[in-house]
């Protein structure tokens, strides 16, 4: 460590000292009591303490250096995936690559800083030739290398992989990010094994029940070239489809459609499995298991009216363009033969009627609780309309009507709608809407208010309510037609008017979700590495979250094989960590009780097995060889192992770097000086004393 003043010129140190010295001087000249040594001693600790303080009072700086030697990193990195493991080429002896591997470390030790890691679908220290990992990510690696080694004299990284990365992102990326070396160490045969796999499934993990839908099964195949492979799809043990591969060349791939039928609800399981070659390096790629979730989503909406009308046929069209609803138009007479209990969203075209024949469906529809569009027209009764429900209140309008235009309301936020179409709806033909004074709740929602000719009021046209808690909607107009045929013939399917509807349909058919008890995975399906995460709620009765009651779960398999765990308590509610769990379909039962009262909430969710290490067994040397001379490192062979360590000696390029640390201290901080000058001080106030000096 090296320290001067800085920042006061030595020019003010030199000044402080004569200042001293003339102090010491003029206080001590021509003192005849004390002899000439003591005077002179007397002078100079006077001297240095004036000295001292009057340098004080220019709070100077102190600079401090430290140089610290920073000895260079060597990184080594083990693949543990199960895709070395499986793989090894002619000759290789894994029992004196890992006691080489061992050995490098050791001879690198004596001049570097060596850290050691394995990875795989993770990242740790240390070596690991477990081959565990059912993944690849050596993007990981490079990152925990950023992460931790930032700032540091990285040296260089020796890389020992089959160069089959099946997560992450691009390498060739990661490691520009890092100034070193890479040296790699190439694991694996790069010599294509005979192999037929199925490599990739595409499909839709949710779909509808009674619909069809098509999976895309990529298929490859190695030095197989004339061979035919038997392709059959299972759900849950039935097989379902069956088709033959030909094979057609030693580096084969061909995606494959096949169609299947959703025909039950709940979590399916589906099996591709392809048929075994003889003489195969692994017949553990032949199979992929995947979960679809089939689900009768189809909503049905009842379109009731007294009469026909233009509107209807718009609004059945609308409706019946979204596949997972279903519309039924009712009329007149046959009113009284439906049940509205059956459908999940009522829309109630002019009714009640001016003519009040739908007395009795009306009642049906308002004992069966279900959520109801109200569109008033010029055929509507507003006494009766008044009656069925709570949130509107239309004045006697004596079957007078007026012409009213749509003026987007900026509030509006339930769902969105696209600007352009916001400029539509305001150039739209007015709709026909009953005279007369119009009262509303505080708190609906409108979508649309009216505009009169060109004033603007706040009057809703459209809007929606919450009433006993369900929602309602409101159209207080006719002529839906009329806006329909405002519109250009080229957005015939994707029309602002089509949009509305189905829009409001789905917004008000949507329940809202009351339960007091609720609980969920975080994602309906996990990777068989992955944690699964549960989450809870519970409410009391007033619908405020509590947690200090406790939660257990029961997790089943599809064995029957029952786990159980108990939830931790977050601040207001329900959080746990199960784990990761082997591929599978899961159902999971939750239990709680609060003010005497058991609650159960249920669920499910599937595994998907990971079977990417085996959909590769080629090991790419070339983009090893790529990453090593990108960075201007080397590859070298398993046999090879051990001159990497002669290689970085050679490299002018790894060597100890020294770092200087400079810091600046006030002289006024340094507690010992004032010691010092008390100690002067002191001690030429002794010797004056017992010298008989005043």
């Amino acid at each position: 460590m090296n320290s001067f003043f800085a920042g006061t010129s030595i020019l003010y140190f030199l000044g402080c000292l004569a200042l001293g010295v003339l102090y010491a001087w003029i206080l001590y000249k021509g003192n005849k009591n004390l002899g000439k040594k003591l005077q002179y001693g007397l002078t100079a600790l006077r001297a240095l303490a004036v000295t001292a303080i009057a340098w004080l009072l220019f709070a100077p700086l102190i600079k401090s250096l430290n140089y610290t030697l920073d000895k260079p990193v060597i990184i080594i990195g083990q693949d543990n995936s199960i895709s070395v493991g499986q793989v090894k080429a002619s000759g290789f002896d894994q029992k004196l690559y890992e006691q080489n591997l061992k050995t490098l470390q050791d001879k690198l030790s004596d001049k570097y800083e060596v850290k050691t890691y394995h990875f795989g679908d993770s990242v740790a220290e240390g070596f690991n030739f477990g081959y565990q990992g059912k993944l690849t990510d050596g993007a990981a690696f490079f990152q925990k290398i950023r992460d931790e080694y930032t700032n540091r004299n990285v040296g260089a990284i020796i890389l020992a992989t089959d160069g089959i990365f099946n997560r992450g992102g691009n390498l060739l990326y990661s490691i520009n990010q890092i100034n070193a070396p890479v040296y790699t160490v190439a694991l694996g045969d790069s010599i294509p094994k005979r192999d037929v796999l199925v490599s990739n499934v595409n499909y839709n993990n949710m779909v509808y029940l009674d619909d069809d839908f098509t999976i895309e099964v990529q298929v490859q195949a190695f030095q197989s070239d004339g061979e035919q492979a038997a392709l059959t799809v299972s759900g849950n043990g039935t097989k379902v489809a069956q088709q033959t591969v030909a094979i057609n060349g030693n580096a084969f791939v061909k995606t494959i459609p096949v169609k299947l039928h959703a025909g039950k609800t709940g979590v399916q399981q589906y099996t591709v499995q392809l048929g075994k070659l003889q003489n195969e390096i692994t017949t553990r790629n032949n199979a992929y298991t995947f979960y679809v979730e089939v689900i009768d989503g189809r909503q049905k909406v009842l379109l009731a009216a007294s009469a026909p009308h233009p509107d209807l046929g718009v609004l059945k069209d609308a409706v019946s363009m979204n596949k997972h609803y279903e519309a039924k138009l009712v009329l007149g007479d046959d009113l009284s033969t439906v049940e509205p209990s059956k459908f999940d969203l009522i829309v109630l075209y002019q009714l009640p009627d001016a003519e009040r024949n739908s007395a009795s469906f009306l009642q049906k529809v308002i004992a069966a609780k279900k959520p109801v569009w109200y569109i008033v027209g010029a055929q509507s009764n507003a006494n009766a309309f008044n009656q069925i429900q709570n949130q509107v209140n239309l004045s006697s309008s004596n079957g007078s009507t007026q012409e009213v235009y749509a003026d987007i309301s900026n509030g509006f936020t339930s769902f969105n709608i696209a600007e352009e179409d916001k400029k539509q709806f305001s150039s739209f033909d007015p709709l026909i809407s009953p005279f007369g004074r119009l009262t509303v709740n505080a708190s609906v929602t409108a979508i649309f208010n009216q505009r009169i000719g060109k004033v603007n009021t706040q009057q809703p046209l459209m809007f929606f309510a919450n009433e006993n808690g369900l929602k309602t909607g409101y159209l207080m107009g006719e002529g839906l037609w009329r806006w329909k045929l405002s519109e250009p013939e080229s957005r015939n399917e994707q029309s602002a008017v089509n949009d509305l509807i189905s829009r409001t349909i789905q917004y008000l058919s949507v329940k809202d979700d009351r339960r007091r008890f609720k609980v969920f995975t975080s994602k309906p399906a996990y990777d068989e590495n992955e944690s699964i995460q549960f989450n809870g709620t519970l409410y009391n009765e007033s619908y405020q979250p509590v947690n200090e009651p406790e939660v257990n779960l029961q997790v089943k398999n599809g064995a029957g094989k029952v786990f159980n765990y108990v939830f931790s308590k977050t601040e207001h509610a329900y959080q746990l960590d199960a784990g990761a769990m082997p591929a599978g379909n899961y159902s999971y039962v939750a239990s709680t009780s609060i003010g005497g009262q058991k609650f159960t909430a249920t669920g499910s969710f599937y595994v998907n097995a990971l079977i990417a290490e085996f959909q590769q067994t080629t090991a790419n040397h070339q983009l090893l060889n790529t990453m090593s001379r990108q960075t201007n490192g080397k590859l070298f062979m398993p046999a090879d192992l051990l001159k990497i360590a002669d290689e970085i000696l050679r490299n002018d390029n790894i060597k100890t770097i020294s770092y200087e640390d400079r810091k600046y201290n006030e002289l006024i901080n340094m507690r010992w000086l004032f010691a010092v000058i008390m100690l002067l001080l002191s001690l030429e106030w002794f010797l004056r004393k017992r010298n008989g000096e005043h």
